[in-house]
């Protein structure tokens, strides 16, 4: 039996969900969806890089409460990281100006870019192949800019098998990752992979329950 770290992309993962599915998968078990995607290994940890929602009370609330849920249901096994959006202000490229639309009064445009996902999961799967920290490692993602990481990670432990988990709506990955086998997560795996639909912190008796959009 083989030992297992999964990396979880969540932007790339819960975007995937929702253009694919809707809300109702979102209230997911990523410790046991790692197991269920990987039956005969032993789950080391699962590490979620994800970055929380802006602009939208509600659903950063709704988040908030399936990170909270998370954390109490399995403590031991998933590990939440979090990056930042940064706010980008597109210019003119001639007059430097920055685009407005045309309402009154004009508003300028403006978009916020996910920072920091995508590297921390390269920086940790690196980290774990150096220290050898599991057999295999399990990326849930489609995002290409993780390549220079497999690549590197491949370098320092040729021996570590590394498998992308590609989210819904990806039907095969970018021809740029080399060597590493891939497959999509299929809705069956999604759909009993589920956290209970109120989750109990064991040492504060907080409860956390599914939101009422994502049902």
């Amino acid at each position: 039996m083989s030992s297992v770290i999964a990396y979880v992309d969540g932007p790339n993962l819960d975007y995937s969900i929702r253009a694919t599915f809707g809300h109702r998968y979102l209230w997911l078990d990523l410790a046991a969806l790692v197991e269920r995607l990987r039956p005969d290994d032993t789950l080391e940890r699962v590490q979620y890089c994800t970055t929380l929602v802006v602009k939208d009370p509600a659903a950063l609330a709704d988040q908030k409460t399936h990170l909270d849920a998370l954390a109490a249901h399995r403590p031991r096994d998933v590990r939440t990281e979090l990056g930042h959006y940064t706010v980008q202000k597109p210019r003119c490229a001639s007059c430097r100006q920055g685009y407005r639309c045309g309402c009154t009064p004009p508003r300028r445009f403006r978009r916020f870019e996910e920072k920091r996902t995508d590297v921390a999961i390269g920086a940790r799967l690196v980290e774990d192949t150096a220290r050898r920290a599991s057999d295999i490692a399990l990326i849930v993602s489609a995002d290409s800019d993780l390549v220079p990481a497999v690549e590197a990670a491949q370098r320092l432990d040729p021996l570590r098998k590394i498998y992308l988990a590609l989210p819904p709506g990806y039907a095969r990955p970018s021809p740029h990752f080399r060597s590493v086998g891939a497959f999509t997560i299929n809705e069956a795996a999604l759909r009993n992979s589920q956290l209970p639909e109120t989750v109990t912190e064991a040492a504060t008796g907080a409860l956390y329950s599914r939101p009422a959009g994502w049902k």
